[in-house]
């Protein structure tokens, strides 16, 4: 070790030991570059000026009807740009319509989700699809999708009426359709398969293959026809 050399690597050119070091802080600081401009791409639109343009009672889906959901059960968001939207999570309310609607207005409730579709087919949205609604009981899942409660009980078959399958599925088509990713199980999946969550909505009677064969019947048709 010679004098002022405080790491003891002489003076006759750079060790091995130096090398490793400094390729391993160059890789270190790629990705906390990396992972620092994740954070800068999904958290700029906070800079005043830079969120999305909303509207007072904008919906994502032509025929839904707009009731807001209390700020205590969502956060507001920028998504896709700040977090990649990729699953329907489908829920089963568990009572009425306007039940839902009530507990997801009150904020002690800390949970709402996007859309209520009822027995006869009408859609209510209470969260915007660009925001985060506490539904799936696991943070990753809420940041990542978009829930959609259906009118009724789980241990009521008729409940599920051909009104609520058809008019589901055209909003499910929809937003795999706007977020591009595929109307697969993987991707369109019950709150009971959220890891974590100790629901067991949709429950037996919900018919996945007649629900996957309407989706992706809609697609079809908005594909062939041009209509998104």
């Amino acid at each position: 070790m010679g004098p002022g050399d405080p790491l003891g690597e002489g003076r006759r050119g750079i060790g091995r030991r130096r090398v490793l070091l400094a390729g391993t802080a160059a890789v270190g600081l790629g990705v906390l570059g990396l992972a620092t401009k994740q954070e800068l791409q999904r958290w700029w639109w906070q800079v005043p000026g830079n969120e999305k343009p909303r509207v007072a009672g904008q919906v994502d889906d032509a025929r839904a009807r707009w009731v807001a959901a209390a700020d205590g059960n969502m956060r507001r968001g920028d998504r896709p740009s700040d977090f990649r939207i990729d699953r329907v999570i489908i829920h089963v309310t568990q009572g009425s319509a306007a039940s839902a609607v009530k507990v997801f207005r009150d904020p002690a409730h800390r949970a709402a989700a996007h859309y209520i579709v009822c027995r006869d087919g009408q859609i209510i949205q209470m969260i915007r699809e660009l925001d985060v609604a506490f539904h799936a009981a696991n943070r990753e899942y809420n940041e990542r999708s978009i829930g959609i409660e259906h009118e009724g009980w789980i241990d009521r078959p008729q409940d599920f009426t051909e009104e609520m399958y058809r008019s589901s599925a055209k909003l499910t088509a929809g937003i795999c359709d706007r977020y591009g990713f595929p109307a697969d199980r993987k991707h369109i999946i019950g709150h009971n398969e959220v890891p974590g969550a100790d629901h067991t909505d949709p429950g037996r009677h919900w018919d996945w293959d007649k629900y996957l064969r309407l989706v992706r019947a809609q697609l079809k048709t908005e594909s062939t026809s041009g209509d998104h």
